[in-house]
């Protein structure tokens, strides 16, 4: 909230003082006047024609307002709305309403403009009751009109079901953001939901009644009487324009926005507000507009459409000499509307905050977002502030829509007192100011960054470059020419590229593209070509950015984006230089392009706090959504924290352990929220579960997801799946079931709890699915139970369960769930683990199931070494390590503290398992192999390396020569058969 105004300097000049005094004068005989007894604050009479011919016509009108002390008092809605209804309640007739519509705007201009004169009020409460009269006043007047009409043709019903139809009013622009400034042609649109006729003795068609209705309403606000007018009424921006109905039915609008609404329609629905008529279908209808309004992705083609629009202004205010026009000149209100209604256009689909009218509330949520920075929302804001107060006290001069500075010296000195200024002078320079202020923030948000320029590059030595790789996307270099062109940039083969990039060009997808469409891309392409050219590899990037482009280009926005953004270019060609897997994933989900806006987040991804964060600020932006909704958030969350641990990884900003932590991470926050929404959908239709020996001792059944395999260690990878298991802590006692309102067993819930989980985690959409979901290693594999009991568990555990089922054990923990449940795992794990064993008839099990593993999996001759399965690979320091683990648990219980392998091994080597430096050397050597994986997958490949370096070759060795110590003579046989099930938890 801004501060009042500077007072004005005292006193006023001569001159104004008797221009007060003749008027006060003048209202001698008015009751309860007197020469000598002015208000209080009387200079807004000095600032404002308008207001000193009011209260000459009207002096009743100041003399109501003001309070005992001579002051002009605020007023609540509540007292506005209540004297505007008792006024329009006495109208008898249509000009009686005139009447009172007109002498409640008079009263009410008085009032606001005296209060913003004196300072007494705010920018927001200016903005504010003026808004409230219009909409009073439009809503009043509908109201009285509608009753005569109903009177007359019967209620207008639905031809449908029946129900009542009534006139939805739109308020656009100043008016729908609630900023109506004090003399303002308002902008309106009037639409019904449904066709049918109404039910009186002289019927009507809907259409019929409510465009006689409309203009009826229009009518009694715009018509000159002796008393003047409410507003001038503009329905140029409703569909079709001054050629299209004057009202239309819902159905019809939609379809006309989405088949045949331009860029400058959404511009203008971005402020459009119920103001009058019914208030629920008018919500509905805002609903149904929406996704024409809003794109859900990050539409930066707005960004030129803006840019075009406001040079039209530009080149009109030049044209009509509106060299001082404080709203449409450079560095003008219509300037900062246009940045804040740009990054609502481009992207308020992706984040609710911004889809609001009021632009001060935009810049906050801009500021807060650091989508500006914060000196910049400041000087926007101060300068709209100090714009908007000009505006207004312009149009307080003589109660006319102006934005020029007057021309006349005596005016141009009000104007600058009432802003005040001692004089105009320094009103002026502090205007300018501003405005130059104003158009350098508008010149960084919308000057094309690739224009920039443009001039004084013709004469730069890139200028050739530049002209040669126009031409070679446009096709007008012949093939010598362009291959030419292609080894001047690097290519190594230049036929294939040029072969790729012909067809391109000549691809259907490309020739169908709507013309902005093919300007875009035609703007693209050579920036493209040329930051291509830039990389090591142009000949293994070219054709991965080329399959990128075949899928974005069927979204032109997509090419908006890069071409508006250098930085962006330049990260997307890095990365899918780097990965091809990263460029698989941009291609798969263009969405993530959004990503490389910005680098800060781009490269460090964040922590698990960070992540949770995030993503409760992700969906808090969109609350009311349905579960499908919400689903494809948490995808589009997965994709996008995987591309930035992707990316931080390529560039060596995430070493390897970290990278598995922050995937790790990631997979902990979306199968807690998946979790969260299974639990609550089914508690919404059962109840939640309780369990005790009877009703006074019940207690909450409780549930928990623990993680097995890389979930478990903290090892996922780019595309792992997550090992889980389910537990609850329900008793077998009659009380075990749901409070209702449908009672189900509780076995039967968590049952459906856990299905839901894993349907939600592993469904397929659009935007892809979560993860991949595997649940054998519960109780009994695939025979088992989905959800076990932790008694039914832990006897299972001491009973019935294999030496594979008890290594997997080694790798698990809690991660979702109820927290206490998952300390009775933790002890229950604990215990299983430190219980004493047979260390010789151990090793024999251990030894004989990683030789059935290496009979179905092991590599054969000739096809290279698997980093996971093969003999000195990733498996083999597994089995080790759970070997050790279950063997020394008993005497040395700090071996099975950790579930994840580099803090386990560190464990051995300090309880002197093993010897501290064979454990360095293992846990190295497991690094290096995680790492190759984690490289092979960003290179689009599998975990099999066809020829071996010779530092692979040692890793591999020193794993082997491990692993013969451990097991001697018992080592594996390639050559052996069979497979145990631990190969998928292990």
């Amino acid at each position: 909230m801004d501060k009042p105004l500077p007072q004005t300097p005292a006193p006023l000049p001569a001159a104004l003082e008797d221009e007060i005094r003749r008027l006060w004068e003048e209202l001698e005989p008015a009751e309860g006047i007197a020469p000598d007894s002015p208000p209080a604050e009387h200079r807004p009479l000095a600032f404002s024609h308008y207001l000193a011919q009011t209260v000459r016509r009207h002096p009743a009108y100041l003399l109501e307002a003001l309070d005992a002390e001579g002051r002009m008092p605020a007023c609540t809605d509540a007292d506005f709305h209540a004297a505007l209804q008792a006024r329009v309640d006495a109208a008898e007739d249509e000009e009686g309403l005139r009447r009172a519509l007109r002498e409640t705007r008079h009263r009410e201009l008085l009032r606001i403009g005296w209060r913003d004169l004196a300072g007494a009020a705010d920018l927001e409460e200016v903005m504010h009751d003026l808004s409230r009269l219009a909409d009073g006043l439009i809503g009043a007047a509908l109201g009285w009109l509608d009753a005569r009409y109903r009177a007359r043709h019967g209620q207008p019903r639905s031809a449908e079901d029946g129900s009542p139809q009534s006139l939805v009013v739109l308020g656009l622009g100043k008016l729908g953001g609630g900023e109506l400034n004090f003399s303002s042609d308002i902008d309106l649109i009037f639409a019904f939901e449904d066709n049918g006729e109404t039910d009186g003795a002289k019927p009507l068609d809907n259409p019929t009644y409510f465009q006689r209705l409309g203009r009826a309403l229009i009518a009694a606000l715009s018509e000159v009487t002796a008393d003047g007018f409410c507003y001038r009424v503009d329905m140029r921006l409703r569909p079709f324009g001054d050629s299209g109905p004057l009202v239309m039915h819902f159905d019809a609008m939609e379809d006309y926005y989405q088949a045949h609404g331009r860029e400058w329609e959404r511009y203008a629905l971005i402020k459009a507000r119920v103001i009058a008529g019914d208030g629920e279908a008018g919500a509905r209808l805002m609903r149904r507009l929406r996704p024409f309004i809003y794109r859900r992705y990050l539409d930066y083609g707005s960004l030129a459409n803006l840019r075009q629009l406001k040079q039209m202004i530009n080149d009109e205010s030049a044209r009509k000499g509106r060299f001082e026009d404080v709203k449409h000149g450079e560095g003008g209100i219509r300037e900062i509307e246009f940045i804040g209604q740009a990054f609502q256009l481009i992207r308020g689909g992706r984040d609710q905050a911004l889809q609001r009218g009021d632009l001060l509330g935009v810049l906050r949520v801009l500021g807060e977002r650091e989508l500006l920075p914060g000196y910049v929302v400041e000087q926007l804001e101060r300068g709209y502030r100090f714009l908007r107060r000009v505006e207004n006290r312009l149009q307080m001069l003589n109660d006319q829509q102006t934005h020029r500075l007057p021309r006349e010296g005596d005016d141009r000195a009000r104007l600058a007192l009432a802003m005040g200024f001692e004089d105009e002078g320094s009103f002026e320079a502090a205007l300018v100011r501003e405005q130059h202020r104003v158009h350098a923030h508008f010149d960084q948000v919308f000057v094309a960054p690739q224009r920039a320029g443009e001039e004084s590059m013709e004469d730069s030595p890139e200028a050739d470059r530049e002209q040669q790789i126009q031409r070679l996307w446009m096709g007008t270099l012949n093939e010598e020419e362009a291959r030419e062109a292609l080894a001047g940039l690097g290519f190594n083969d230049p036929g294939s590229a040029f072969a790729g990039i012909h067809d391109l060009r000549e691809s259907p997808g490309v020739r169908a593209m709507s013309t902005t469409g093919r300007q875009r891309l035609d703007r693209l392409m050579p920036l493209l070509l040329g930051a291509i050219g830039e990389q090591d590899a142009p000949d293994d990037v070219l054709p991965r950015a080329l399959q990128l482009i075949r899928t974005i280009a069927r979204r032109s926005v997509y090419l908006s984006l890069l071409v508006e953004n250098p930085l962006a270019l330049s990260q997307l060609v890095r990365l899918v230089g780097a990965s091809p897997w990263i460029g698989d994933q941009l291609t798969r989900h263009p969405l993530l392009l959004d990503e490389l806006l910005d680098p800060r987040a781009l490269y460090a991804p964040p922590d698990r706090e960070g992540l949770q964060a995030e993503l409760e600020d992700e969906l808090a932006r969109f609350p009311g959504q349905d579960h499908e909704q919400m689903l494809d958030r948490l995808r589009q969350f997965k994709q996008v924290q995987t591309l930035r641990v992707a990316a931080a990884d390529i560039t060596g900003y995430l070493p390897l352990m970290k990278v598995s932590d922050h995937l790790t991470w990631l997979a902990e926050v979306l199968l807690e929220q998946v979790l969260h929404l299974a639990w609550e959908h089914m508690v919404e239709r059962f109840g939640a579960p309780q369990c005790g020996e009877d009703a006074s001792a019940c207690r909450p059944a409780r549930f928990a997801v623990i993680g097995y395999g890389k979930l478990g260690g903290f090892e996922l990878g780019y595309g792992s799946d997550l090992d889980v298991v389910f537990l609850h802590d329900s008793d077998d006692s009659a009380s075990a079931r749901t409070a209702g309102p449908k009672v189900i067993d509780n076995s039967e819930f968590f049952a459906r709890v856990a299905q839901r989980v894993v349907h939600l985690l592993g469904a397929f959409t659009a935007s892809g699915r979560l993860y991949e979901v595997d649940t054998r290693l519960r109780p009994s594999g695939t025979a088992g139970l989905l959800v076990s009991g932790l008694e039914a568990f832990r006897r299972y555990q001491d009973e019935s369960a294999w030496t594979w089922e008890h290594q997997a054990l080694v790798r698990a923990r809690f991660v979702a769930g109820d927290r206490l449940l998952g300390e009775d795992f933790a002890a229950l794990r604990r215990e299983v683990l430190t219980r004493p064993r047979d260390a010789d008839a151990l090793r024999q099990e251990v030894v004989e199931m990683r030789r059935r593993m290496l009979a179905e999996h092991a590599s054969k001759p000739g096809e290279g070494f698997h980093l996971k399965r093969d003999r000195g690979g990733i498996t083999d320091i597994e089995f080790m390590v759970q070997y050790w683990v279950l063997v020394a648990a008993h005497e040395h219980p700090a071996v099975c503290e950790y579930p994840d392998k580099i803090r386990t091994l560190e464990a051995l080597g300090a309880s002197g398992v093993i010897d501290a430096g064979f454990s360095s050397e293992l846990a190295d050597a497991y690094r290096d192999l995680r790492n190759r994986i984690h490289r092979l997958t960003l290179a689009g490949r599998d975990a099999r390396v066809e020829q071996p370096d010779a530092e692979l070759e040692a890793v591999r060795e020193r794993v082997m020569r491990a692993w013969e110590s451990v097991f001697g003579d018992a080592g594996p046989d390639i050559e052996s058969g069979g497979e145990s099930e631990v190969d998928s938890g292990a």
